[in-house]
């Protein structure tokens, strides 16, 4: 009879060793300070708006990655969040004169309670029922927006004030927007980050290999997975509220589903899975669509043109080409 110290034992695959600091790879670290020296540089030479739009974009697809990319379920309904975060968030400024902090973060607790319910209602179902349901789910928040009053139907809510910050500090200056956008992106980077390197993230990505061995080791897979819908719906919604201050004005594009299916465009383009790859996507978009406008329609077919050569040439997305060919984690 073999020895029960000797039999094997089934257990989880451990972390990733890391190194460096807050447990960013060498290689991650060094990308983290080229992105960081972008953010401050870039607003001296780029156009500030932009980059403020380009910002929430960029954490609206790496809450969007950290369901898809480390839980892998594909949702088809990011919208909802992302754009009822940007409505209240907008409402709560213009209405209630909200200082910006806590207009941000109702948007993300009203993105993380939409999260919460329909979450509960997806996970339910796997594979492509799950994308349906998300998708479907996401439909009914749009017409219950070009329904109710306070969104104002097709004219969206206009000329929303940023406000103070803290009370003190007066957001109206792009520049000073700028800083506080980039303050709430890394922020909501460096969450990522520490969730999917915490035992948590582990135990995501281990339910993502092999859902049925997770389930076999004793884990609760379905709280996991609604636990890590309503985070990655809460920081959408985060990215909905800070865009709807930058821009001031809040639309039904925010909450329709074509915005879900941009962000899947992101996070594919960028990388599936990778930290930085979501960030990258949402540049190669925005730029995109800022710098090509004057084509007209021809932004649409360039970015399918794009896309089907990024899928054909980086199967694993830009930066997870990058980090495969360099043999480094990104």
């Amino acid at each position: 009879m073999a020895s029960a110290t000797t039999a094997p034992v089934d257990t989880l695959p451990p972390a990733t060793p890391q190194s460096g600091l807050f447990g960013f790879t060498r290689a991650q670290g060094l990308a983290l300070l080229v992105m960081v020296a972008a953010i401050v540089a870039l607003p001296f030479f780029v156009y500030p708006q932009f980059l403020m739009k380009l910002l929430c974009f960029a954490l609206f697809a790496c809450a969007f990655n950290l369901l898809i990319g480390y839980v892998g379920l594909l949702s088809f309904g990011h919208a909802a969040y992302f754009g009822m975060g940007s409505y209240v968030s907008a409402y709560a400024s213009q209405s209630w004169g909200l200082s910006p902090e806590l207009c941000v973060l109702i948007g993300g607790a009203v993105g993380a309670g939409l999260g919460l319910v329909f979450g509960w209602i997806a996970i339910r179902r796997a594979g492509i029922y799950f994308a349906m349901i998300t998708l479907a789910l996401a439909q009914m928040v749009y017409f219950f927006c070009v329904q109710v009053p306070f969104t104002r139907g097709e004219d969206g809510i206009q000329g929303i004030p940023r406000n103070r910050l803290l009370g003190l500090v007066d957001l109206g200056p792009d520049m000073n927007m700028y800083w506080f956008v980039a303050g709430v992106f890394l922020l909501g980077f460096l969450l990522i980050h520490r969730i999917i390197h915490s035992p948590f993230g582990q135990v995501l990505t281990a339910i993502r290999e092999n859902e049925p061995r997770a389930t076999s080791l004793g884990y609760r897979v379905d709280d996991y997975k609604l636990l890590a819908f309503v985070l990655s719906a809460g920081l959408a919604g985060v990215a909905g509220a800070t865009k709807a201050l930058t821009v001031h004005i809040a639309t039904l594009i925010d909450v329709n589903w074509p915005m879900s299916g941009e962000v899947v465009l992101m996070t594919l383009l960028g990388g599936l899975g990778t930290l930085f790859g979501p960030v990258v996507g949402a540049g190669v978009v925005m730029t995109m669509e800022t710098y090509l406008a004057p084509f007209g329609a021809w932004v649409t077919i360039s970015q399918g043109v794009i896309f089907v050569a990024c899928v054909l040439a980086f199967r694993a997305g830009i930066v997870g080409e990058l980090a495969r060919l360099l043999r480094v984690k990104l």
